[in-house]
């Protein structure tokens, strides 16, 4: 059982940058499969990034790819999802989701465990 708590969401003008927090209780992150996913109003909820923490294997959406970076501090077993040139298309829910498989999934159900989100608002 882990228990994840997310952080950071907020505010940011077009090309700005933000970092999101996922602080997780209960089990390491490194024992979890860890990613991000995203929902605008109205549409699913879609992948964003996901790492699989014992095989360093990371996959980002096409549509961050280059912009969004996720990682990890084992010392506070928080995982990050850090931001950069953000698009108003970003504006979202984010969540952070826990997947105790062993290949990195882009697809929700995949997931064990979520956090309850934080919105992220990119103004332009």
């Amino acid at each position: 059982q882990v228990q994840l708590v997310e952080s950071g969401g907020g505010l940011v003008q077009v090309g700005g940058s933000l970092t999101l927090s996922c602080a997780a209780s209960g089990r390491t992150v490194s024992s979890y499969i860890m990613g991000w996913f995203r929902q605008a109003p109205g549409k699913e909820r879609e992948f964003v990034a996901a790492k699989n923490w014992r095989t360093t294997s990371t996959f980002y959406a096409d549509s961050v790819k280059g912009r969004f970076t996720i990682s990890r501090d084992n010392a506070k077993n928080t995982v990050y999802l850090q931001m950069n040139s953000l698009k108003s298309e970003d504006t979202a829910v984010y969540y952070c989701a826990a997947d105790l498989g062993v290949a990195v999934a882009t697809t929700a159900y995949n997931y064990d465990y979520w956090g309850q989100g934080t919105q992220v608002t990119v103004s332009s």
